[in-house]
């Protein structure tokens, strides 16, 4: 299935999306660990983790970052949410979030902040694209909740 993979986290342990059929996984795509809005979107997923977890849902993060570089962000900002590295993009590019951007008139590729809310049966159920970082983790959260209702 195609939102089936496995990428290691920041401890370099493999993480299969598998592994989590039975609850809600929402994945969310960010462009760079340590950057203004990827900080500010994985203290807002990790501020509301114990919501998450009442709702049976798992928050993954997946950048191009690697290991290191997400044991570092995720020490530094004390996040309690799931980091993936996906260095050669494969996975990003499957989702469609390795995308042409432009900044300062600037073309170049790079991830295009965006979430994917997965079923329990491991189909995606939504897709939030170009997402706004501030306030998106509560948003992902009443999605969920009004989907369980």
């Amino acid at each position: 299935m195609k939102n089936d993979f496995c990428l290691k986290d920041a401890d370099e342990k493999k993480v299969c999306t598998k592994d989590f059929r039975g609850k809600w996984v929402v994945l969310y795509f960010y462009p760079k660990d340590n950057t203004p809005g990827c900080t500010t979107e994985a203290l807002e997923f990790t501020a509301l983790k114990n919501e998450f977890e009442k709702v049976d849902a798992v928050v993954i993060g997946i950048s191009p970052d690697s290991c290191k570089s997400h044991q570092k962000f995720m020490v530094k900002h004390d996040l309690g949410v799931i980091l993936l590295s996906d260095s050669d993009k494969e996975i990003s590019k499957r989702f469609g979030v390795f995308k042409e951007k432009s900044m300062y008139g600037k073309l170049y590729m790079g991830i295009e902040r965006s979430t994917f809310l997965i079923d329990p049966k491991g189909k995606i159920s939504q897709a939030w694209l170009k997402v706004k970082a501030k306030g998106h983790a509560k948003e992902v959260l009443e999605k969920i909740s009004a989907m369980r209702s």
